[in-house]
């Protein structure tokens, strides 16, 4: 079997989903073909993990170079001869559903609606978009329900599959007894800071649609609850200038790092403050080092927490003053960390293992390839 991942520019959280399933696909002996821009990390992460990595010099956003994307995706569609075509993100799955036209068992992955992350007109091409291209897609694959039901609210009539994200549980493990100190004293950045100072980490690409710029404004009221306490962000992005200039004191940008597990094990809370999502691996990965987390409630957020954390985990998007509360009362309360802790992590560890989300991955290629397959809208999921 080949199976072809059309890839627009990304980072962080989509860059990791499609190394992970590439990985878990060469080792079920799949040919793998990964086409990206030749920026970035995916290539490499990609072809370390096993894959055929195919240039393809693609912008974010549709616009006047999308008809030679269009061309150049079929060009390499034909070249590769995949089985299964497995596009990822709004811009990949326009231009390979354009290319392809369902002649290949195509899978459209969406990693997040594109029309919750423009506005007025631009949302409105991009929601039609949608609901046209749905007749190209064999499947819609979400990886939560919130996402699901988001798109069929919309409208986009889809034969829609559920898989939910899940995380290296073998990399992502708890610190540990000792483990705090241990991390921070391995952190330049936090090697000076005393041993008890409270500490809130909190790792995504800094732009829009993950909510810094809200977190900041919270953060004077946390820092006025918690005296003493330091925010991290870890990551880099197009909002990082204007953020920095935005920033209270307290607060440390610790750029793009390739490893985030000493981040995780340095905090004492994990938070994302996201407008929209499909299902974030941040908070994921963060409880399952046993970290408790403050999310927003937006896609995905509700169905990775464990039962009964939503009144301490969860809070409205775009809501300082809620976001600020939430934090405080996690900073001031070690036991309750330490309880909500311990069950994020059995939780995660129960329900999130990247190699189970890639087994159903798998069989969802076999049955779009099984030549009874059914063409009517249905739904699996994990």
């Amino acid at each position: 079997m080949t199976v072809f991942h059309l890839v627009q520019p990304v980072e962080g959280g989509v860059a990791r989903v499609v190394t992970d399933l590439v990985r878990a696909q060469v080792r079920e002996g799949i040919r793998t073909v990964v086409a990206c821009p030749p920026q970035g990390q995916l290539p490499h992460l990609a072809a370390q993990a096993g894959a055929q990595v195919r240039p393809w010099p693609a912008g974010r956003e549709p616009g006047p170079r999308l008809a030679g994307e269009v061309r150049a995706v079929t060009r390499l569609i034909r070249a590769g001869a995949p089985h299964i075509v497995h596009a990822h993100s709004a811009k990949a799955g326009l231009a390979g559903r354009l290319a392809v036209r369902g002649r290949v068992p195509t899978v459209f992955q969406p990693h997040a609606w594109s029309f919750d992350a423009v506005r007025g007109r631009s949302a409105e091409l991009a929601l039609t978009w949608e609901r046209h291209g749905t007749r190209w897609s064999t499947r819609t694959l979400c990886v939560s329900e919130s996402e699901r039901r988001a798109g069929e609210a919309a409208g986009i009539r889809a034969r829609w599959a559920v898989i939910r994200n899940g995380i290296d549980l073998t990399y992502f493990t708890p610190r540990g007894r000792g483990g705090r100190e241990a991390a921070r004293a391995l952190l330049p950045e936090l090697n000076r800071m005393p041993a008890p100072t409270p500490l809130v980490v909190c790792v995504g690409r800094l732009c829009r649609q993950k909510g810094q710029d809200v977190l900041l404004r919270a953060w004077t009221e946390v820092a006025r609850a918690v005296p003493g306490a330091r925010l991290v962000l870890v990551g880099d992005g197009p909002d990082r200038e204007a953020l920095r200039r935005g920033a209270p004191p307290g607060v440390l940008f610790a750029g793009d790092r390739a490893d985030i597990r000493p981040w995780l094990h340095a905090a004492d809370v994990a938070v994302l403050p996201s407008r929209w999502e499909g299902m974030a691996l941040a908070p994921l990965e963060a409880m399952a080092c046993g970290l408790p987390v403050v999310v927003t409630d937006v896609g995905g957020a509700r169905e990775s927490l464990p039962p009964g954390q939503e009144p301490h985990a969860l809070v409205p998007p775009e809501d300082p003053p809620a976001l600020a509360a939430a934090l405080a009362r996690l900073l001031t309360g070690p036991a309750l960390r330490q309880d909500l802790g311990r069950r994020a992590e059995e939780h995660t560890r129960a329900t999130s293992d990247v190699r189970t989300t890639a087994a159903a991955v798998m069989r969802l290629y076999q049955e779009l390839l099984s030549p009874h397959r059914p063409l009517t809208r249905e739904r699996s999921e994990r």
